[in-house]
């Protein structure tokens, strides 16, 4: 299944948020995730499917100021 995270294309087999998260090495409850620009919780990725061509940001928090 084709999907964007952070804007580049990957060809996975995965269709579970964090199935695509642990074979893309993104790990850490501290993590953010929005699916097609809708916010996903750490609680919910285990269940939630992705479909093909579903954008996928992910963001961690940045030290420094």
């Amino acid at each position: 299944m084709k999907i964007l995270v952070n804007g580049q294309e990957h060809d996975l087999a995965a269709d579970r948020l964090s199935t695509v998260l642990t074979a893309l090495d993104y790990e850490g409850e501290w993590l953010a995730t929005a699916v097609n620009g809708d916010l996903v919780h750490a609680q919910d990725r285990g269940d939630f499917r992705l479909k093909e061509f579903d954008r996928v940001e992910v963001l961690s928090p940045m030290q420094g100021g």
